[in-house]
């Protein structure tokens, strides 16, 4: 799908879901397949070549999610919403966008909202495809960031302040996060946890929860974002321990500078899809309608965590 075509039709969604005065959210409906669909097939359609780290396919990317940011009145952190790396060239950049707290002393604290937006460009020639679309890796957690932030920004309940982060560079070695991490820890800000999405594209089999956690066993995380969820929502996966994904995500580098809560949400176990890294990543393998299950049953966990009066996410 043309950009351009594709922004219209987001623009008509988008404008669908204002309205002239403050009502109530509909939050387990908030999210829906066609919003997910419209998101992941332009995020990961063709024109984008598999947003590889420094390429025009991944500048168009940042280009769709940046307007998405304006669209719904959601500010840049920095200057702009371009933070540009200091570890890596050619130039590559995060993009950050800032929703405050609105409690006088809760808002000088921050949850960081993250996913990474690129992905490994060109892949081997299958049947004629040589492009990494990147579909489950990771445009599914780039839409799941898109959405949670759509919700903050028209809910405005956050009493903590919210920073919506999509990292560049995870396929080059954590190198966005790991920029923005130490940045942050340099500029003294006080960052209570950081909840990162990534291959969320497709339902778990078998599970008696909808997401798994990484670093399921370093801090409570699991067990507060279920109790305000009021439903198991977010659970373990032994594959994750065993695989270490903790320290493979861009959950890691903050948990290093600041030593605090900071764990990635997924749904890839390893049994339930067969193109990590291939050319047969493609949107239309998604399940929407999960991704937007997963939108909605975060959203009052994340809103739980913001909004208590003090951090109850705490290390093991």
């Amino acid at each position: 799908m043309h950009r351009i075509y594709f922004l219209l039709f987001l623009g008509l969604l988008l404008g669908a879901c204002k309205t002239t005065k403050k009502t109530a959210i509909d939050v387990a409906n908030f999210s829906s397949s066609l919003q997910m669909e419209a998101h992941m097939k332009y995020l990961a359609s063709d024109e984008l070549k598999g947003r590889d780290t420094g390429s025009d396919g991944i500048e168009l990317a940042a280009g769709f999610i940046m307007d998405f940011l304006k669209a719904q009145d959601i500010e840049p952190y920095f200057e702009s919403y371009q933070d540009t790396l200091d570890n890596y060239t050619p130039v590559a950049y995060n993009i950050v966008g800032v929703i405050p707290g609105n409690d006088p002393e809760l808002r000088k604290e921050f949850v960081l909202i993250g996913a990474h937006y690129d992905h490994i460009g060109m892949g081997k020639v299958k049947l004629g495809d040589s492009i990494a679309n990147g579909a489950n890796d990771n445009a599914s957690g780039t839409s799941t960031v898109l959405e949670l932030a759509r919700y903050f920004a028209k809910a405005k309940t956050n009493k903590r302040s919210l920073l919506f982060a999509w990292f560049t560079a995870e396929e080059k070695g954590l190198k966005g996060s790991d920029h923005l991490a130490k940045k942050m820890k340099a500029e003294g800000v006080d960052l209570y946890t950081v909840l990162n999405y990534e291959m969320t594209g497709v339902p778990m089999v078998g599970k008696d929860h909808l997401v798994y956690v990484s670093g399921y066993n370093r801090s409570n995380i699991a067990e507060i974002s279920n109790s305000y969820a009021g439903e198991k929502v977010v659970g373990f996966l032994p594959t994750a321990e065993e695989f270490n994904l903790f320290m493979r995500s861009d959950n890691y580098p903050f948990y290093k500078a600041f030593q605090i809560p900071a764990h990635t949400f997924a749904t890839f176990d390893f049994t339930n899809f067969d193109h990590y890294h291939q050319v047969g990543d493609e949107a239309d393998l998604m399940d929407f309608a999960h991704m937007a299950r997963v939108v909605n049953k975060m959203i009052p966990a994340i809103e739980g965590i913001v909004n208590a009066p003090n951090k109850e996410i705490i290390l093991k």
